[in-house]
């Protein structure tokens, strides 16, 4: 990494930190997905859908560590979803007390990330998603260099993609698929040969539209 990549990438890692230190809100704003006839869709069935919570586990930034963020890739084996990419997490379980309780279960068990090493610092607002489910994203900071197992029967890949590439909104692309034989608009993002898209890269780019935002604002408020 270049002494520029390393100062760009310390000045992303600590936008994101001053995003969520300064937004402590109780009700994050909602994430919407890029084709509102998806919106209105699941609207309809809103009161129905299942809770679930997924971790944006970012690692701290250091001398030579690019701040980065983990994902998995899905095993093919999976009855939905199989072979995307996605974070980690899944489906609240009885026992969990709240959204951040099931994103680290689910992180531990799907690619051995204990819940003592995950420092949460916030979340993001909730997101409905067609196939039935809420999901609220959690995002956490963990040391640079840990070592994941990914679950056989789940994950078939961990990766990790650069912070100072997620967070970039211009990095985001838009295309159509067919989704109940209609048309719909997504987002994606692709780092190296992995594609990045769907609920995952609507989830990423919300994030970094309201960090790139924050972070406007922060520098008007200061030219006052």
């Amino acid at each position: 990494m270049t002494n520029h990549d390393s100062i760009t990438d310390l000045h992303v890692y600590y936008d994101l930190i001053d995003y969520f230190s300064r937004n402590t809100s109780s009700e994050p704003k909602p994430i919407a997905h890029p084709d509102n006839s998806v919106n209105k869709l699941v609207e309809v069935g809103a009161s129905a859908l299942r809770k679930a919570s997924v971790l944006i586990a970012v690692t701290r930034h250091a001398a030579n560590n690019e701040s980065q963020l983990v994902l998995t890739v899905r095993s093919e084996n999976l009855n939905t979803h199989a072979g995307q990419i996605s974070l980690p997490g899944g489906s609240q379980d009885e026992q969990d007390i709240d959204a951040v309780a099931t994103a680290l279960r689910e992180s531990e068990e799907e690619i051995g990330l204990p819940a003592d090493k995950v420092d949460v610092i916030g979340q993001l607002g909730d997101m409905a998603l067609p196939s039935g489910f809420q999901v609220t994203p959690i995002v956490g900071l963990i040391d640079a260099g840990m070592s994941f197992v990914p679950c056989p029967v789940e994950v078939a890949e961990i990766f990790h993609a650069p912070l100072s590439l997620v967070l970039n909104t211009d990095a985001y692309s838009s295309s159509l698929m067919r989704y109940k034989n209609r048309q719909r608009k997504i987002l994606e993002l692709q780092f190296g040969d992995y594609r990045i898209w769907g609920a995952t890269a609507a989830i990423l780019y919300h994030l970094a539209k309201e960090v790139a935002d924050h972070k406007a604002q922060a520098a008007k408020e200061t030219i006052r």
